[in-house]
């Protein structure tokens, strides 16, 4: 017995020297369920709205108040004109509107019948569905309360949904599942492909040649760079043909976007390759470090807006947030160049970074 038990300490200390096994051991549940706790949730907070209020009257800016301070709604924007509301939407800068009627409140004085119109974005249908809930619960209540007086009046809430009038589920799993296959499969190749010339001692024969290591950096990378966008030219042409995603915007732009995320995803596979020695660890980063934000943090499945504000900083680190606010615009809502250049320049930016960052540790590590 006394064998085994000298046995087992050593080995509890051997795990116990090893940091890495100790940061899988204790570091990852923690982050897991900081993650999980926070970030699953369809619950939304302090969605962005505009507000077009004909009426401009008590019962306008006692609904208005109503929204605001229940904390699922901030105004970005009052607007004049139905055509200033569709503008936002297009810039992305508002999840929903709110289109009061004029005369609103004689109708609550008289009894009468008024309607108020939401419009929400539903290109991605389940923010849209649960804001949309949110509004008409607070409008019903409020109706509810209100009606005490002899002449009760009658608020009609239409709902109308922009983008996806048919709240299509496809319209937010594709775009996402391009971003995270595109992210996963370029990155995890590159950072595989340089680590196997690391692990198996090729990559000295490569320095020993005339190029120089930016040379073999960008060497190594086009060819998965070319194949990478056929990739991708196949996954929209199953989106468009078997799933029915519509090409609303520029298609060369679509193209053009997609081949900078593509370089944005190879570079971060550079960066991998350049801080593991073995091809296993280069997988293990690029499948597990890469996946899981890139499902959780891009705004793919769950709002960012109602993740805590630690979590949005962190979202706004990841390239796939970018690249899904803008594939998302060009394909469903259509728009060009002048809407969405701000997350195109983002992305080209953090390209340069990620491309720097990844060729200076790789001299580092020659040197």
């Amino acid at each position: 017995m006394k064998p085994f038990l000298a046995f087992v300490k050593k080995e509890l200390f051997h795990i116990l020297r090893d940091r890495r096994t100790l940061l899988i051991l204790f570091g990852l549940p923690v982050i897991q369920i900081i993650l999980f706790g926070f970030a699953i949730t369809n619950e939304i907070r302090d969605a962005q709205i505009v507000v077009l209020d004909r009426a401009n009257d008590q019962t306008s800016q006692e609904v208005i108040q109503r929204l605001t301070s229940s904390g699922y709604f901030k105004i970005n924007q009052h607007v004049q004109t139905q055509t200033e509301m569709e503008a936002a939407f297009r810039r992305g800068d508002i999840k929903m509107g709110i289109v009061f009627p004029p005369l609103l409140n004689d109708a609550r004085m008289h009894g009468g019948k008024a309607q108020i119109q939401i419009i929400a974005d539903a290109s991605d249908p389940n923010t849209a569905n649960t804001l949309t809930a949110y509004a008409s619960a607070i409008i019903r209540s409020y109706q509810l309360e209100k009606n005490t007086a002899p002449l009760p009046m009658t608020i009609q809430v239409e709902n109308r949904m922009t983008y996806n009038p048919e709240m299509r589920g496809v319209y937010m799993f594709v775009p996402g599942v391009i971003t995270l296959i595109l992210m996963l499969v370029s990155a995890m190749l590159t950072s595989i492909t340089i680590a196997r010339e690391k692990e198996t001692g090729t990559m000295e024969i490569l320095l020993v040649s005339p190029l120089n290591p930016p040379l073999i950096i960008v060497g190594k990378v086009i060819p998965y760079m070319a194949l990478s966008f056929i990739n991708t030219l196949t996954i929209l042409w199953l989106a468009k043909f078997v799933f029915g995603m519509p090409f609303n915007g520029s298609l060369s732009l679509l193209l053009v976007i997609c081949l900078l995320y593509i370089f944005t995803a190879l570079a971060l596979g550079i960066l991998i390759s350049t801080k593991v020695k073995t091809m296993q660890a280069a997988m293990m980063i690029s499948a597990t470090g890469l996946m899981m934000p890139t499902v959780l943090l891009s705004g793919f499945i769950f709002p960012i807006e109602s993740m805590p504000l630690p979590l949005q900083m962190v979202a706004n680190l990841l390239p796939a947030k970018w690249f899904n606010i803008v594939i998302k615009d060009i394909m469903i809502k259509g728009v060009g160049l002048a809407f969405i250049w701000k997350y195109v320049i983002i992305l080209a930016g953090m390209t340069i970074v990620l491309l720097t960052i990844s060729i200076r540790n790789f001299k580092s590590r020659l040197a």
